[in-house]
């Protein structure tokens, strides 16, 4: 668990901004067809940290759509997993507040350090973030009209105090891109003395709110 830690310390300590990059599937593009999601991690300088993939079966994927559950491992350029994310399948719906989204963070694989949870709300997407000892940390709110025509879609993070202390925003890619696939930009800003465990877990959060809210929020219903 420490060699975890200490690993996890050596790639984010010095970071307060990650920029998430999918990657373009081209049978996902061409046919349609659901692949397993995968993304190059990088910071402000566009150097790659991390790369991760989407394990997840066929039927899942392309039956459940953007709200599957899914398990993604987050590995780094030596290929060796530093953070593994655990998702639920869960509903879409208002009016189901005891069916809303979550997430488990591990760093190293195992080692459970934070979850993201939704908070119940009837037009905002909002969410906890929660250290290992289920204790709120952070919480993220988007906007009431979360539509993205042309422009990035901000999700602002506060502290206990209610003060913001970043931003996880899901970048507007182009007309093209985003009507003709399900690729995604986004990207974190947190404070550089963060713990590095809750820069993990914002991470993880990135995936929880763009598999959900962009999927609902930004794109029409029947939209990849």
């Amino acid at each position: 668990m420490y060699n975890g830690i200490y690993l996890l310390s050596g790639l984010l300590l010095q970071i307060d901004q990650i920029l998430v990059h999918q990657k373009i599937e081209l049978l996902e593009a061409i046919i349609g067809f659901e692949t397993n999601n995968q993304y190059e991690i990088k910071n402000s300088m566009g150097q790659k940290i991390f790369h991760a993939k989407e394990n997840t079966d066929c039927c899942t994927r392309n039956i459940c759509g953007p709200l599957r559950s899914f398990e993604l491992q987050i590995k780094d350029n030596f290929d060796q997993e530093v953070i593994h994310l655990i998702r639920p399948y869960r509903c879409t719906s208002c009016c189901f507040p005891c069916c809303l989204q979550e997430m488990e963070v591990q760093a190293p694989p195992g080692n459970t350090i934070g979850y993201i949870k939704q908070d119940w709300h009837m037009f905002k997407p909002k969410f906890s973030i929660y250290d290992m000892s289920k204790t709120k940390v952070l919480s993220i709110e988007g906007p009431l009209c979360a539509i993205s025509c042309c422009g990035d879609v901000d999700f602002d993070i506060t502290g206990k105090d209610g003060h913001s202390v970043g931003r996880i925003s899901k970048q507007w890619t182009g007309f093209i891109k985003e009507t003709l696939t399900d690729t995604d930009h986004f990207g974190i800003n947190f404070p550089m003395d963060l713990d590095v465990r809750m820069k993990a877990v914002l991470l993880g959060a990135c995936f929880l709110i763009v598999r959900y809210d962009t999927k609902t929020f930004i794109h029409p219903p029947n939209i990849k």
